[in-house]
């Protein structure tokens, strides 16, 4: 097989005669977060969509990879009008998934072999089949301010209008009239999901309230779904039109200024109520409950997420920026400025984390290209920090290819035909590669919800767990490696020798150095490491590598004479 980027990480490992001892890290800081998408990950009763019995069943899956931590995508009772996103129980398991005895069962699994659980949080809407949001409709106390409810306008012609010109992130108007209650309501999301009031103190409540409900069930944490939208400017103003002459209600195009519909200064207040919930069960038996939120905001909104020594926020906002910033033309300078943009600001004695892909993008081989998953994934793993992974990205899947007539993401048929492929996340969320079966392992049914990728028959788990060389083993070697001391907390520099070559330093007084070095370019390139660096080790010993490196694991490397580096590869050594 020929696959593999343009990076190429040599890692070199140098043992100095001092020995002192790092300080103690807490879970969350020293392993991998997994994110499981249910519906794709193992289907367990042949209806053809993922369940919690599959998870259970492939769950060895994570121990033997090294995996410390995963998250489940929602799996909570919805309609699934955007595939669990609009939920209309919080603390009930939906029956596409299972029930509340197979998620404990799964989470018995998990603990013994030593594998922690984070659930999604969805705080920002339910779904408006929720009691809530019915009751909310009728005006029946305390529902009637649970949600966010507005009079329409008239315009010139008499006509009934939105309260104003917010759009929703899946095309079209941000408000729905409601008949029965005379108003409109919000959603900034489809008008399946009505956005929650947290301006209203028993909502905020009872949204603490399920988080209370799942920590005493014992789960490790949340990751906590859209909150840039959480809250909006009370004014309900029009925002400002920036592109007059263009109509387009698509929300990703440039058209309004967001500032009145998205990141509201009370939005951290809310974030902090959440954590001194989490932080009622850390006091208690002094294992950390994680907070993990998703934040599309520019660096300064985000880096706001993170806990300061007035403030006791999330433990990291998710750091998108490999996605945002990077593609495959990117240089070495590109990588190395968009690593800068998160340590630069990122308040002090906070950690780092590192996030290549999830249910929302593309995916690491589609972005990048196929050479480029073990450099990527070399990059979230030995970079300071933690590194987060997207179930499929440990073998290098890519994105499917999905017809108009097989499209089932709201946002991708909100598009039409012209637009379903710019707007479809459905080619990033198909069934994983187990084996090259029928259906790749993943179910036994004639067909599944959405089709299996065709390559699964020579890029599937099986297959690269028997090959010398492979995406996962990389992977797993790579998680390894994580262990080491420098790599948990070690300093880093990096260095530019020319546009398409990165090299990084990680050292800690008493511990290996390693050098990891990238070539991101699409010709291949040389480098003399005596040449660039002090006191280097004569030789070095590969222990990892790209799948379309020169070198191989466990070859030694002369740091006096120039080491070739294929185009899009990677390389870990160490002496």
């Amino acid at each position: 097989m020929t696959y593999l980027c343009c990076l190429v990480v040599l890692i070199t490992i140098a043992f100095s005669a001092a020995n002192a001892e790092p300080s103690k890290l807490d879970w969350w800081q020293t392993g991998v977060i997994y994110q499981v998408y249910p519906r794709s990950f193992k289907d367990s009763n042949g209806d053809g969509i993922g369940d919690l019995k599959g998870i259970e069943q492939m769950a060895e899956h994570f121990q033997e990879t090294g995996i410390g931590t995963i998250w489940l995508s929602p799996i909570f009772k919805s309609p699934l009008a955007d595939f669990g996103y609009d939920i209309s129980d919080f603390v009930s398991i939906d029956s596409t998934y299972g029930t509340m005895e197979d998620f404990l069962s799964l989470q018995r699994k998990l603990k013994s072999l030593g594998v922690r659980i984070l659930l999604d949080f969805v705080p920002n809407h339910s779904s408006d089949e929720h009691e809530w949001f019915q009751k909310s409709v009728k005006k029946i106390d305390p529902y009637t301010e649970y949600y966010v409810w507005l009079d329409g306008k008239v315009d010139e012609s008499g006509n009934r209008i939105p309260p104003n010109n917010w759009r929703n992130n899946f095309d079209g108007s941000a408000w729905e009239w409601s008949a029965e209650r005379g108003q409109y309501y919000l959603h900034q999301f489809t008008t399946k999901q009505p956005d929650l009031n947290y301006n209203s103190p028993a909502l905020l409540e009872e949204m603490k309230n399920v988080l209370r409900f799942w920590l005493d069930i014992g789960v490790d944490g949340f990751r906590i779904d859209a909150l840039p939208y959480i809250l909006e400017d009370i004014t309900f103003e029009d925002e400002l039109v920036i592109h007059p002459n263009v109509v387009d209600d698509n929300y990703t195009y440039v058209l309004l200024d967001h500032k009145l519909s998205r990141d509201q200064p009370g939005t951290y207040k809310i974030v902090e109520e959440f954590r001194a919930v989490l932080d009622e069960y850390t006091n208690r038996d002094g294992n950390t409950r994680l907070m993990l939120v998703e934040a599309y905001a520019s660096i300064n909104y985000t880096m706001m997420y993170y806990s300061s020594q007035q403030t006791r926020r999330a433990h990291m906002p998710f750091n998108f920026n490999f996605i945002t910033y990077l593609n495959k033309t990117s240089s070495a300078v590109d990588i190395k400025n968009t690593i800068n943009l998160w340590l630069d600001n990122m308040p002090p004695g906070q950690w780092a984390n590192w996030v290549m892909g999830n249910h929302d993008n593309k995916r690491v081989a589609s972005r990048f290209g196929q050479d480029m998953v073990d450099p990527m994934n070399t990059l979230a793993t030995m970079l300071p920090g933690t590194a987060i992974t997207y179930n499929g990205e440990e073998i290098g899947m890519a994105d499917g290819t999905i017809r108009w007539d097989q499209t089932v993401d709201p946002f991708g048929i909100n598009g039409g035909m012209a637009r379903y492929e710019a707007n479809s996340r459905d080619p990033f969320r198909t069934p994983f590669h187990w084996n090259d079966y029928q259906n790749a392992g993943f179910s036994t049914s004639q067909r599944t919800w959405l089709p299996v990728n065709s390559n699964h028959w020579y890029l599937n788990l099986a297959f690269q767990k028997a090959c010398f060389r492979s995406h996962y083993q990389t992977y797993k070697t790579l998680l390894r490696l994580r262990s080491s001391p420098t790599i948990a907390q070690g300093n880093l520099t990096m260095h530019t020798p020319s546009d398409w070559i990165l090299i990084l330093t990680r050292q800690l007084e008493g511990h290996e150095t390693f050098y990891i070095v990238l070539n991101v370019g699409t010709e291949q390139e040389a480098i003399t490491f005596n040449e660039h660096f002090k006191d280097v080790p004569l030789y070095m010993i590969v222990r990892t590598s790209s799948i379309n490196a020169w070198h191989a694991e466990n070859v030694y490397v002369d740091t006096t004479k120039p080491l070739a580096m294929r185009p899009k590869s990677s390389l870990v050594l160490s002496y």
